[in-house]
């Protein structure tokens, strides 16, 4: 691009020079200022290592900031979004000409790629004014579920979001305006374009309506336009840091320090090893400075788009739980107790977050399934929030009736069930079943021996009559294809996985710890389960413990070398589906193995649900959450039936204990005792094997 000297406007009591310099100046101060105020709360904040594995955060950056890969997942919304995103890094250059152009006539972008230049972002220009308008329409005539605020999270800010669309708007108008004023100025005068405008582009347009101007006027539309243009930039860029749209700001940043590991719980304290935990005056979040940094820009990266709310299980079905209002209330304190103007109350002890801008039902309401997690386009993280709250609420003895018995016989037993120790292995001891497959404990007799692979079988599994048959038949492939393998049984303890999600880290270090030592004591040199919250806990949670399969990866391998094989299915009139479990699916990624091994069983019919694989459906039922009592207008295990009522299918297959008990109760809740039947994987393998 090619500009000329500024015209000196001499009805205009400053040089206009002067006037850009000083537009340019303030803008920058007032920026700075502003984003220096809004960091403060972020200095007050717990430490957070984010430092580690640069060229892994770069490549998330490349990959979901520059290239937008999760917007898509919204078709019609995320286009939009894309095609305004590539339009602004479209026209980063011809902006900055335009921000000097009041100051200097040096610049110079000609040549054949400038004017290629200039007509691809005259073109951005366009489409990012056009998508302007159509988000607009959108917002106050269609008005999508998801934006909308219900009464108790208060009134929201759509006035905020068309107030900035407009601005954009203005943006591009006046971008727009000074290069069909320039082009139809340079027409006038017969001299050669400074480049050609492009055909049926919003300053196309501009310059056919120009054409007849007289040359004194749209030399002062030019540098009208340039003014606009400056003024609403720097307004634009300072207004960004007291609204929704401070994402703009802040979103790279936030992608770039994203959490990398899929599954993990933060500790209680960055820096802080097991052994000092007993040092710290207390656990978890109470006050607002107790969020890391990183929690705290978060807040401030969220863009209020309801992505994360729309496919929360608990949004869905009533309970007081939105996690995109877990952010906005948060964003809405800080801005109010550390203002921009006026003296900031951060250094006032806060009232506490629990009672205060959260209920206690709204935090205990999370399933921790990650379905919020999985949708943000800009990685705010939700479950290290709602844990570290927890943790807090526990730490004041702050906990829920109905998880009290839990919690306690897990401290005295082990289990959630208060069980005895001794019965952990009677599912195995069962005599039609230990006439077939002899399982090796590793208790009285056999305490001192080992096994190849360690079957960790966990509480539920161990206890609930009606899941011991999932581990009978897990037991029954692993000796179907050759493992030398054994349970612990009496040494064996829960997992503790929900245990540490609920916010009870010592009962679930001491749960871990006493499991580490009796795995290790196993000699084992991997290990298998068929719980994805046992999974998980010994695959993220755990330290120096073998490498941990789940039984469907095992399954899936097996099948694919020959040594499962599998008969054709009885009622080919049956249709199937698989229920992805949270703790397998989206924090594990593992959905392809469930489903080779269904498509490899001869004539079975399987379809999917509507809700599947990262976007699966909650069905409410993990670990600890079988005991909680939530408010709640319908429950999640009867919303996902209904899903696969919907599908078409009458047989719902899982690959999680924990699934299959909400699943099997929902069945019967829905009223479709006789209609649907649920089957875990590992049965229906069992039950298929040759």
């Amino acid at each position: 691009m090619v500009t000329d000297p500024p015209v000196q406007v001499t009805s205009w009591p400053v040089p206009a020079h002067i006037l850009f310099l000083a537009i340019h100046l303030l803008g920058v101060a007032f920026f700075t200022y502003i984003v220096v105020k809004r960091l403060a709360p972020l200095i007050h904040g717990e430490r957070d290592f984010r430092f580690d594995r640069p060229l892994d955060r770069l490549g998330r950056v490349l990959q979901f900031w520059l290239g937008q890969w999760k917007h898509p997942r919204y078709r019609f919304a995320g286009t939009i979004h894309i095609l305004i995103f590539a339009g602004f890094i479209s026209l980063v250059i011809r902006s900055f000409c335009l921000l000097i152009f009041g100051l200097s006539s040096d610049l110079e972008f000609s040549g054949p790629f400038g004017h290629a230049y200039d007509i691809l972002t005259d073109y951005a220009a366009t489409i990012v004014f056009l998508c302007m308008a159509i988000a607009a329409i959108r917002r106050i005539v269609f008005k999508p579920a998801r934006y909308a605020v219900p009464a108790r999270y208060g009134k929201g800010h759509p006035v905020d979001a068309i107030f900035l669309l407009a601005l954009i708007a203005i943006l591009m108008a006046a971008d727009s305006l000074f290069a069909a004023a320039q082009a139809a100025g340079h027409a006038q005068q017969g001299q050669q374009p400074v480049a050609s405008l492009a055909v049926l582009s919003l300053p196309w347009v501009l310059k056919m309506a120009l054409n007849s101007t007289p040359l004194p006027m749209l030399w002062n539309l030019r540098l009208g336009a340039c003014l606009l243009h400056e003024f609403t930039f720097y307004f634009l860029l300072c207004y960004r840091p007291f609204g929704i749209q401070f994402h703009v700001i802040t979103s790279l940043f936030n992608v770039y320090f994203a959490k990398l590991d899929r599954g993990t719980v933060k500790p209680v304290r960055w820096g802080i090893t097991d052994e000092h935990l007993g040092e710290l005056k207390s656990f978890g979040v109470r006050k607002f400075e107790d969020f890391t940094w990183k929690h705290m820009l978060d807040f401030y990266s969220c863009a209020d788009c309801g992505r994360c709310s729309d496919n929360c299980p608990a949004n869905t079905v009533g309970r007081p739980l939105s996690p995109r209002f877990i952010t906005i209330k948060a964003r809405d304190y800080s801005f109010q107790h550390y203002p921009v103007f006026g003296n900031s109350t951060g250094s006032v002890p806060s009232a506490p977050l629990v009672g205060g801008i959260y209920s206690e039902d709204e935090i205990w309401s999370c399933t921790t399934c990650g379905a919020c997690e999985e949708e943000c386009p800009l990685f705010v993280e939700y479950i290290d929030k709602i844990v570290d709250l927890r943790r807090g609420m526990i730490d004041d003895g702050n906990v829920p009736q109905s998880l009290q018995k839990p919690l306690r016989a897990l401290e005295s037993r082990g289990n959630p069930y208060g069980k005895m120790d001794k019965k952990r292995a009677d599912w195995a001891k069962a005599k039609e079943f230990h006439e077939t497959c002899d399982v090796k404990i590793l208790e009285g007799k056999n305490a001192n021996t080992s096994a190849e692979t360690l079957y960790f079988v966990d509480s539920i599994t161990s206890y609930d009559d009606r899941m011991q048959a999932i581990g009978r038949a897990t037991a029954r492939i692993l000796n179907h294809v050759g493992e030398e393998f054994a349970i612990l049984g009496a040494a064996e303890k829960d997992s503790g996985h929900e245990v540490r999600r609920f916010g009870e880290e010592t009962l679930f270090m001491a749960l871990r710890d006493h499991n580490t030592e009796a795995i290790k004591g196993s000699g084992a040199k991997r290990i298998v389960t068929n719980d994805p919250h046992a999974f998980n806990a010994l695959k993220h949670d755990y330290k120096d413990v073998p490498p941990v399969e789940h039984i469907s990866q095992l399954i899936a391998r097996e099948v694919k070398s020959g040594k499962i094989k599998l008969n054709r299915v009885e009622n080919e009139a049956n249709v199937y589906t698989y229920h992805d479990p949270c703790y397998l699916g989206r924090h594990n990624q593992i959905y392809d193995d469930p489903r080779t091994v269904l498509d490899a069983i001869p004539g079975l019919n399987r379809v999917e649900m509507s809700r599947c694989r990262d976007r699966s459906f909650c069905c409410g039922g993990g670990g600890l959450m079988l005991f909680y009592e939530p408010k709640e207008d319908q429950r999640m295990g009867v919303r996902r039936v209904q899903m696969a009522a919907e599908a078409g299918a009458n047989v719902i297959v899982t690959a999680c204990p924990f699934c299959m008990v909400n699943i099997e109760d929902a069945i019967k809740v829905a009223g479709l005792e006789g209609k649907m039947t649920a089957i875990d994987l590992a049965e229906l393998v069992d039950k298929q094997m040759a």
